[in-house]
């Protein structure tokens, strides 16, 4: 249990609450987790967690892998996320400029918002081209890894911020922090952001806010891929998707009574 399993609650649910702990320890493991392993992680019995997690197999939230008998979180949490009308309004407003976008770099793009610390894919538009990069939808890094973590930080107002860094996972040391936080800074009065792609060489992520206000509501971003030809260099790329997510954030302001 965390922090807010206070013993000062009006109301508890502890079966309800076995279900959270389930669904939590999963969404953090990178492999299906063992039915055991469950039980000792989250110091219950087999017997007391047997039937939640049967239920929720059975409603759709896990899965067992057939491999290792282990059981892994499925898309159903992030399905139902994405049928919020106001998320769902957003990705609607979003693809067919994304499309467009697509068209005019030759390169695949992709729309992230927050969740819980960092930033999960919520759509995507891949390159018609016969070599490029895409990341699949419900993919999801910590903000402070990536392009897109870090301009939907940067265009928040503080107390947003703080909360999020609270959330952090694993939290980031005083030194990291501040250079993060400096970083920050420098996006928000670009505009813009281009890094290299943490985990691909070649791949420079270049990421640009959806503006909702003041602040992002999301973070439209083009994993650019180094081609020994190029069509576009990096600053054309970036200068189109600057303008896409200006399109986007044009729109959301028109359609603010229905988003």
């Amino acid at each position: 249990m965390d922090d807010h399993d206070a013993d000062d609650r009006r109301y508890k649910a502890p079966a309800l609450e076995k279900g959270l702990d389930i669904l939590e320890l999963l969404a953090d493991a990178s492999d299906a987790m063992p039915f055991s392993a469950i039980a000792d992680q989250l110091d219950r019995s087999r017997g007391e967690l047997h039937r939640m997690v049967q239920v929720l197999q059975f409603r759709g939230y896990i899965e067992q892998d057939a491999g290792s008998e282990g059981y892994r979180l499925t898309d159903r949490l992030f399905s139902l996320g994405m049928r919020q009308p106001r998320t769902r309004n957003l990705v609607e407003v979003a693809l067919p400029v994304m499309r467009q976008l697509v068209q005019e770099t030759g390169e695949s793009c992709h729309l992230a918002f927050h969740s819980r610390g960092e930033m999960v894919v919520v759509a995507r538009v891949e390159s018609g081209e016969q070599l490029g990069f895409s990341v699949r939808v419900g993919y999801r890094r910590p903000l402070a890894s990536t392009a897109s973590g870090i301009v939907l930080y940067a265009f928040q107002d503080q107390a947003v911020r703080r909360h999020w860094e609270t959330l952090f996972d694993p939290p980031l040391d005083v030194m990291a922090l501040a250079a993060f936080r400096s970083h920050a800074e420098v996006v928000r009065t670009a505009g813009v952001v281009q890094i290299p792609s943490p985990l691909i060489s070649g791949v420079t992520d270049i990421s640009a806010p959806v503006l909702r206000g003041e602040f992002a509501a999301a973070a439209l971003t083009v994993p650019f891929l180094a081609r020994r030809q190029p069509v576009h260099t990096a600053r054309d790329v970036a200068a189109m998707l600057v303008n896409a997510a200006g399109q986007i954030a044009g729109q959301l302001v028109q359609g603010d009574d229905r988003l």
